[in-house]
């Protein structure tokens, strides 16, 4: 899913892919020079795909850290190694042989240029911070699908040296995210970052007060000094998804995907995979800056942290933690409080609580209490079982997720209950 958003970019960046498109379509038109009677202007067309190559990459420098010397030596470079991949390949499909032969003498700018441009770069002092503009533009909600933002207010863009990779919203909004244990809604405190595409609307009178302690609010090292080893970090330009047989890392000219299907990884416009890795499509993260609530869509999946719960969904499975509590929902549903655990699902039940063990699967249940063990093969104990473990889990399930926690005292009662219906089928 795409993020639209409606704001201004830097004209130059523009350009550069209205450039890009042309020198594509302008390959395909060499390609077929012969059948559409090109083939006198075949040099022309060569000289103007070079010329292209080289002012897209001339424009594209700064998108993230502003224009630098390195920057630019560096654009060169990758425009001789575009042209000497053009001009070696091309030497099959009917260019002059004279402009073939020096692919080899473009490649070997190519490198020069990238030793040269790792050298000036190890010089330049980078400034590679996160800032906030002083621009604003109206905010009246947004909507990805089964997360929204509801509420209004002012948008104010972040950018990475020349990019922009998210926006800091001012104003009194509500998130909601349709998950498969109900609706999850948070009204969040200003400011409010988001990093992803947003849709916005006209220019709006900017507050400089805000912006300044937007910028001090979104350095990364406070948002994240606290969450060493932390599942899922989004700064815009450094995204990390760490979940349940699936990880994702995106980072300048760099993506990783790992999933059960395989695993691929993408520098720059080459790819490496093993398997067929479902890619996500794209990575939204909503983020109070002042406390610790933190919303992430990875494709669906979508995980939410809080400094009290987090709840992760991997399509109609659910986890949900607080503390050393867990709740997962999915082919089967499990409850787990310290020395409690209550599963069910896939035919079987099991239920533990302190020296207390139930267990129904194919029709048997087994006990364990009090040092004794007892076994009993009977269609009707085991459909009982199977029953109580649903309804103690949809029960202490509520006040899980409301915050309260695992109710002991109800869930040991629950389970003596259970012990004594199921002693009239013992012996």
């Amino acid at each position: 899913m795409s993020y639209p958003f409606y704001t201004e970019e830097s004209p130059r960046f523009k350009i550069a892919e209205y450039l890009k498109k042309i020198t594509a379509v302008l390959l395909i038109v060499w390609l077929f020079k012969g059948y559409l009677g090109l083939e006198p202007y075949n040099r022309y067309l060569v000289y103007a795909i070079i010329a292209l190559i080289f002012a897209f990459e001339l424009l594209s420098v700064g998108r993230w850290l502003g224009v630098t010397v390195s920057g630019i030596i560096f654009a060169l470079a990758k425009g001789f190694l575009w042209t000497s991949v053009f001009l070696y390949f091309g030497g099959w499909l009917g260019m002059p042989k004279d402009l073939h032969d020096l692919a080899g003498r473009a490649f070997a700018y190519a490198v020069v240029l990238t030793i040269a441009g790792l050298l000036v770069g190890r010089s330049e002092k980078r400034s590679f911070s996160w800032r906030v503009e002083k621009k604003a533009y109206e905010f009246n909600g947004a909507d990805f699908g089964d997360v929204r933002l509801r509420g209004e207010g002012k948008a104010y863009p972040v950018k990475v040296g020349g990019k922009r990779v998210g926006w800091v919203i001012d104003g009194e909004i509500e998130v909601e995210a349709e998950t498969p244990i109900g609706t999850i809604r948070k009204t969040l405190s200003s400011p409010v970052a988001v990093w992803g595409e947003l849709r916005v609307g006209k220019k709006a009178k900017a507050d400089d007060s805000f912006v300044e302690e937007a910028n001090r609010l979104i350095n990364p090292e406070r948002l994240y000094r606290k969450t060493k080893g932390e599942s899922v970090v989004d700064l815009g330009i450094i995204k990390v998804y760490e979940g349940e047989d699936f990880e994702y890392v995106k980072v300048p000219f760099v993506e990783v995907i790992e999933t059960p299907h395989g695993e691929e990884v993408k520098i720059g416009p080459f790819r490496i995979h093993e398997g067929n890795p479902k890619k996500p499509e794209g990575m939204l993260t909503i983020r109070e800056l002042r406390n610790g609530f933190q919303l992430t869509k990875v494709g669906d999946r979508l995980k939410v942290q809080t400094d009290e719960f987090s709840i992760e969904v991997d399509g109609n499975r659910v986890v949900y933690r607080s503390g050393n509590e867990t709740l997962s929902l999915g082919e089967a549903v499990s409850l787990r409080s310290g020395d409690i655990s209550v599963t069910v699902g896939r035919g079987r039940a099991k239920i533990r609580i302190e020296d207390v063990v139930i267990s129904a699967k194919d029709g048997v249940v087994r006990i364990r209490a009090g040092g004794r063990t007892h076994t009993i093969e009977n269609e009707e104990a085991y459909r009982l079982v199977m029953r109580k473990a649903k309804e103690i889990v949809d029960e202490q399930s509520a006040g899980l997720i409301e915050g309260l926690g695992v109710d002991r005292a109800m869930l040991g009662r629950r389970v003596r209950e259970l012990l004594d219906e199921l002693m009239n089928y013992v012996g």
